[in-house]
């Protein structure tokens, strides 16, 4: 499934500006999140490369899923604790996908020793919520598709064009049972800036205190300009 889309109003927040550019996806560039999976020849014997899979928790569904009016912004980020997940644009359009390190913790191990206080999923497991700087943005090009790790943070498939079809790899119940979405973490969104503008090319996280929906506690909420090059 994609991550859903929203706008929050946080315009009376004064922001702290941060500079990031967005990161072209590769093996090694995307290593800490997952794998990017390229062309092979035919008759490849499996390897390394391939993409390490689990899928052993439920019933494998492999589906193509049409996005349309995916503007390059978020304002939530999910992960899947129990199934990795593969994503690729059918026909190697550009894309974009926020993630963030999978942050699934043993509340016992940790204790204390990380100056946050795990959080205990609908699900069960326990995870420790990503920080806005934690966050990166990458850019998918050509034929390859990406292979997420069980508990990667992610926001997108997002894109410029008007609608997009991408082909999906996760369980028929990942949605049900291992998706943990932590709202009000960022906003984020994409403009095509000048190249003579002083941030032109950079994505810009304005880092903002906001009192988390349906409860009592604060988190981080954050906007992230970038440019589409």
């Amino acid at each position: 499934m994609a991550t859903t889309i929203s706008d929050d109003n946080t315009a009376s927040y004064s922001p702290h500006v941060i500079k990031l550019k967005p990161i072209e996806a590769t093996p090694e560039t995307f290593k800490e999140f997952g794998q990017v999976i390229e062309v092979s020849p035919d008759g490849d014997e499996f390897g390394p490369h391939d993409a390490q899979l689990h899928l052993s928790n439920g019933v494998p569904r492999f589906y193509i899923m049409h996005i349309e009016d995916r503007p390059l912004k978020f304002s939530t980020i999910t992960h899947h604790a129990s199934v990795t997940q593969c994503l690729g644009s059918i026909g190697g359009h550009v894309w974009y996908l926020g993630v963030a390190k999978p942050s699934i913790v043993d509340p016992n191990e940790i204790k204390g020793t990380i100056g946050v206080d795990p959080v205990q999923s609908h699900c069960g497991h326990f995870y420790v919520p990503p920080a806005v700087d934690d966050i990166r943005v990458f850019r998918i090009s050509g034929p390859k598709f990406l292979k997420l790790n069980r508990g990667t943070w992610h926001a997108g498939p997002l894109f410029l064009g008007k609608a997009m079809d991408f082909y999906n790899l996760e369980l028929s119940n990942t949605n049900d049972l291992s998706d943990e979405k932590y709202g009000h973490l960022a906003i984020i969104k994409a403009d095509k800036l000048r190249d003579d503008e002083k941030y032109g090319h950079l994505a810009i996280i304005k880092a903002r205190k906001l009192r988390e929906a349906g409860g009592p506690h604060s988190t981080q909420i954050s906007q992230v300009l970038f440019s589409s090059h």
